[in-house]
């Protein structure tokens, strides 16, 4: 009898076993079996630089908002011991590095993030040599000339780098884009956002990006020169003016009191606000793009415009001091 009872629970459990082979694909069924299921590790990315906030936020978009699921920072280096730690905390990056080529061969991206855009190449240099796919936050650095002498090294090695103002590569200028494309003869523009001349980061070219950048998107017209306006008595209420190659103009507003940046253009309709119509999503084009060329290899931006991007900063840092009309030089 025993025996018997065994034999049918034995049938039992077979047919049980059968019922659930059928019912699952054949991989996942031979996987159980095997009890062996493949995951996928995710893409890691190192980020150089802990002093500006940004690096937070990356480290919390990654890891802990999963906003690309198939990536993690796993590594931070700091300027100092206590922005890699604020970082690491914050972030949610697991690794402090003491030296930044502790990375090397351990990342499949890498991000620089430091303050000071006159930091950033050296920073990356031996990363893209290495061919680490490489995003370089604002501004790219200070000189034409050495973004020249770096982005044809990083294209003679054949690897993808980018660099943009958060505020210019952005769905909301995309479409303030396509609004300017609809509109004819733009005589005047006027910027205003917040920089400041004095800044221990670079004087304009910390924050000016955000209001160079988005002119350099929004028209196709390459700027041919550049001079800042001093308020002697307070550098913070000075501005700034561009001349394209067209002949259009552009003044930016440089404010003091409130973050924020707003694009006004003269049309035969009088002074026109560009705002975008798009609902701000996230994440933005800012980190999609950046994202997308670290998985493909394809650059969201041409070597052309960030070099030109960072020839405009130049003349505008150049003028801060001759107080003079400077030509751009890229």
């Amino acid at each position: 009898m025993k025996s018997r009872r065994t034999f049918i629970k034995k049938i039992g459990k077979a047919s049980a076993l059968s019922t659930l082979a059928l019912s699952l694909p054949a991989p996942i069924f031979s996987q159980r079996r095997q009890k062996k299921i493949t995951m996928v590790k995710p893409k890691v990315i190192g980020i150089i630089g802990a002093e500006n906030s940004h690096s937070i936020h990356f480290g919390k978009m990654f890891n802990v908002d999963k906003a690309f699921p198939g990536f993690e920072v796993k590594y931070i280096w700091g300027e100092k011991d206590e922005f890699a730690q604020k970082t690491k905390e914050k972030g949610a990056i697991p690794i402090i590095v003491k030296d930044q080529k502790e990375m090397m061969g351990k990342i499949d991206a890498l991000i620089v993030d430091h303050r000071r855009g006159d930091m950033h190449l050296e920073a990356a240099t031996p990363f893209v040599k290495a061919g680490v796919p490489t995003f370089i936050d604002k501004p790219f650095c200070f000189s034409s000339e050495a973004a020249k002498k770096f982005l044809k090294m990083a294209r003679a090695v054949g690897t993808p780098v980018t660099s943009y103002s958060s505020i210019a590569h952005s769905f909301a200028t995309d479409d303030m884009r396509k609004q300017v494309a609809e509109i004819k003869d733009i005589n005047q523009i006027t910027c205003y956002g917040k920089a400041d001349l004095n800044s221990i980061y670079g004087g304009i070219y910390f924050y000016g990006v955000h209001m160079v950048e988005p002119l350099i998107y929004l028209f196709d017209e390459k700027v041919v020169s550049a001079r800042i306006n001093k308020n002697e008595k307070d550098n913070l209420n000075s501005t700034a003016s561009l001349v394209f190659e067209n002949g259009m103009m552009a003044t930016l507003i440089i404010t003091s009191k409130k973050y924020g940046w707003q694009t006004f253009i003269e049309t035969d309709e009088g002074i026109v606000e560009l705002k975008s119509r798009v609902e701000k999503v996230e994440p933005d084009k800012t980190y999609t793009d950046m994202v997308k060329m670290f998985e493909s290899g394809v650059e969201p931006r041409s070597h052309e415009s960030i070099i030109h991007g960072v020839a405009v900063l130049e003349a505008l840092y150049n003028s801060s001091n001759s107080g003079k009309w400077e030509t751009v030089m890229a």
